[in-house]
């Protein structure tokens, strides 16, 4: 991937905030050194692993990795026979002990169930060394200070620098504090080349004998070592000898324990590095609602609600941006300041952050490519050195561009042949488009030039895109139509500005038939595509609750056949248990019987009729014995159905409506929206529901009228939720005896307001309606009268 793409498109300021979420220098050393991969193996690789990471934020808030230092160096030098210092073993420690937790931590996850696609194998690659751990932390402190208890002769020797030190400054207190405390500069004990000194006066530098070890910048004090404590101070510097001398041989003794590991350890600091690395990931995935996308093989990429990472999450407006399959160029025209760059960016760097292994702050179901090389030319890259103009800057970098690009490469041009005549760039741009689609690269290209419009109208997998302008309040919405083609508006935003009919209408006649039929297309296809939303939007909501009735269908129909099963095992049970009673009485009365040929009691009784017997006896044992129950046969035998019964469908627990028979054993029943053919076993016949008392009617309209208001707003509902509160309020209405009501639905995009009015027309007990006068909301309101 080349790397100007990198700098055009931002990518390292999307490094740089997941570097900043590193815990440590080895974490943030990996996030440098991130970049897109074409090789979709490791891409996926990279995505299980952030994946992993944001599954472990969200149950565990992150893991346990502290801030690390990178001890390479020190293993260096102990692979050449060097000692370490106190603050380099300390480090070295640090990064052992963080392995034991890391390793711990991964072992809970696993005990617990929980599902990892890569850490787990990352995390059995550690190496633990208690031992050496162990060794360490009673050696060294945090801060790389050896401790007391490293070994018994360095513990005695800092108890005799203690005693000594408190000798030597119980010696020179009693002089601060004592009668010869006048000739001190100040009455203080001090240090000067590692001995405890007191500062005196010039003048009595021969008072207190011993040696002067330093003296003030103006030469009036002067700071000595009495005499009476240099043999105090040789003492304990002699101490102070072997202590280092001590802490020496632990070093040098720890360093030879640590040096066998040395692989170890490197091993274990990279995989540290790696996991702070996929957790700074993950962190960054967070911060920007991310998602993983899918990868498509043949790079046909669909980034749903996207949106660009490095604007204000609060105010950022999210897109579809859809390219490649059907639609190998994508042209987006459009007003200037209406968000066509910034389309462009978020496209180039949410594939580039696909392909890094990152998240993208785009919805779930989103899928990138696998492109192996991104280009762009966006924004003015005038040279003032190669004293190029900004046309010959884009067309540099153009060629440059094709030159390179292959089948697999992501184009985008911004303003593709600004800068020159419209006509020789529109001309350039249309040539331009053709090389591209010739190789089978991906493009996606702004333009204002009207040509490009009608040449991704009629060029095949070519489709026109535009950013949304409202002309209402002379704004862009930012939001980006694919399959329609911008047009202008200087005409309605002059009209709404105050520029008069007749200049209006006198331009119109001066902009040739060619454009004038483009705008017509362009303003006759926005409305199709509202009206479109709509009726998708409705169909929508119908299929919505299809599908909620299908689920609980299905729900009904598993319990239904759970019970049944249910049933006839208890079923099966009882008649087997009945059968076996029957037997073992049968099988009584055949011993009785041959007892009693025996005895000569019973004449003319065979054996062979005996073993008859009982086999019918045992043919009783039958399973599906409560097929022929007599009891179900007469309560079925008593339900006469025909066409219009009410009946009960069993298996769905609920009501419907016999429309006609299917066959012998079936009917079609209708259940709600719904049409099914059921078997004549599953219905029951149900009482027909009693029309409503009209007294009783009148008397809830009276009791209603009080607490339905005459007028319903339905501005600002979304759209499903506007129709199904209009349904509500117009029986509500009804039943309040109102002659005429007003609906509110605002002016807006006009989604609500058609769907109002397509809702008006199918009501059976409206009159008549019609928009409301000007001073009373016009086109904005809707005055809906009843009939009587």
């Amino acid at each position: 991937m080349n790397k100007k793409i990198l700098q055009t498109l931002e990518f390292s300021k999307i490094i740089q905030a997941v570097a900043n979420l590193a815990a440590s220098d080895l974490g943030k050393e990996q996030v440098l050194t991130l970049a897109p991969s074409i090789d979709k193996e490791e891409v996926e690789l990279w995505q299980d692993e952030t994946e992993d990471g944001t599954k472990i934020i969200k149950l565990r808030g992150s893991m346990p990795i502290p801030k690390l230092q990178n001890v390479r160096p020190h293993l260096k030098r102990l692979d050449i026979g060097a000692s370490l210092n106190g603050l380099e073993i300390a480090q070295i420690g640090k990064i052992l002990r963080t392995t034991t937790e890391l390793n711990r931590f991964f072992e809970n996850l696993k005990e617990s169930g929980i599902e990892m696609n890569r850490l787990y194998d990352l995390a059995d690659n550690f190496v633990t060394t208690p031992t050496l751990n162990q060794l360490i932390r009673e050696t060294v402190d945090e801060d790389g200070h050896i401790l007391d208890d490293a070994s018994p002769a360095l513990k005695g020797i800092r108890t005799g620098i203690k005693r000594g030190e408190n000798n030597v400054r119980e010696k020179l207190d009693g002089i601060v504090r004592g009668k010869s405390a006048q000739y001190l500069s100040d009455a203080i004990i001090t240090i000067r080349n590692d001995r405890y000194v007191i500062p005196v006066k010039q003048e009595y530098r021969s008072h207190f004998g011993g040696v002067v070890h330093d003296q003030s910048s103006t030469g009036q004090t002067l700071f000595v070592e009495p005499q009476s404590v240099v043999e105090l101070n040789n003492r304990l510097r002699q101490l102070q000898i072997e202590e280092r001398r001590e802490v020496d041989r632990i070093l040098a003794e720890i360093s030879n324990e640590i040096a066998p590991y040395s692989k170890d350890i490197l091993n274990n600091m990279f995989l540290l590095g790696k996991l702070d690395f996929i957790g700074a990931k993950a962190s960054y995935a967070k911060n920007v609602a991310a998602n993983r996308p899918l990868i498509h093989e043949d790079n046909e990429v669909k980034l749903l609600s996207a949106r660009h990472p490095l604007l204000d999450p609060e105010t950022v407006v999210a897109n579809d941006i859809l390219i490649g399959g059907e639609n190998q160029a994508v042209i987006i025209t459009g007003p200037n300041t209406g968000g066509k760059t910034i389309i462009l960016k978020t496209l180039g760097l949410l594939q580039l952050m696909g392909q890094a292994g990152l998240q993208i702050p785009a919805s779930s179901e989103s899928q990138i490519g696998l492109f192996t090389e991104i280009f762009a030319d966006i924004g003015d890259e005038q040279s003032i050195e190669q004293s190029l103009s900004t046309f010959s800057s884009h067309m540099t970098n153009i060629v440059s561009i094709l030159d390179r690009m292959d089948n697999k490469s992501l184009i985008i041009f911004d303003e593709l042949g600004a800068g020159t005549d419209p006509q020789e760039g529109a001309a350039l741009a249309i040539a331009i488009l053709d090389k591209v689609g010739a190789v089978g690269s991906y493009v996606m290209v702004t333009s204002h030039y009207p040509e490009l419009k009608a040449y991704g109208y009629n060029r095949p997998q070519t489709i026109n895109a535009s950013m949304e302008f409202d002309v209402n309040t002379l704004s862009p919405t930012y939001r980006l139509l694919i399959g329609v083609p911008g047009r202008s508006n200087a005409f309605e935003i002059s009209k709404r500005l105050g520029l008069s009919e007749e200049v209006i209408d006198t331009a119109r006649q001066l902009i040739d038939g060619e454009s004038q039929n483009l705008n017509e297309m362009i303003s006759d296809l926005e409305n199709r595509r509202k009206m479109a939303e709509t009726e998708y939007l409705e169909v929508r909501h119908y299929v919505d609750e299809a599908e909620q009735l299908h689920m609980d269908l299905q729900t009904a129909v598993q319990q239904f056949y759970a019970e049944r099963e249910e049933l006839m095992k208890k079923a099966r049970e009882k008649a087997n248990s009945l059968v076996e009673e029957t037997e073992e009485t049968a099988d009584q009365i055949i011993k009785d019987l041959r007892k009693k040929q025996i005895q000569g009691h019973v004449e003319n009784v065979k054996e062979h009729e005996l073993i008859d017997a009982k086999t019918q006896l045992s043919g009783l044992r039958q399973e599906e014995a409560l097929a022929k129950n007599k009891v179900l046969k007469k309560a079925k035998a008593k339900q006469v159905m025909k066409p219009g019964d009410d009946v009960m469908v069993q298996s769905f627990g609920q009501k419907g409506v016999l429309m006609e028979r299917a066959d012998k054993n079936h009917w079609v029943v209708q259940m709600g929206m719904l049409k099914m053919k059921l078997k004549e076993s599953d219905l029951i016949l149900t009482e027909p529901e009693k029309e409503p008392n009209r007294k009783m009617i009148a008397s809830v309209r009276s009791e209603s009228n009080s607490h339905v208001s005459p007028q319903l707003d339905l501005r600002g509902e979304r759209y499903e939720n506007a129709l199904a509160e209009l349904d509500r309020y117009l029986d509500a209405a009804l039943l309040a005896n109102y002659p005429l009501v007003t609906i509110v639905h605002g002016k807006g995009t006009g989604a609500i307001r058609q769907g109002v009015t397509d809702a008006l027309k199918r009501h059976p007990s409206i009159k008549e309606f019609h928009y409301a006068p000007p001073n009373q909301g016009g086109n904005g309101a809707t005055i809906v009268e009843f009939k009587s």
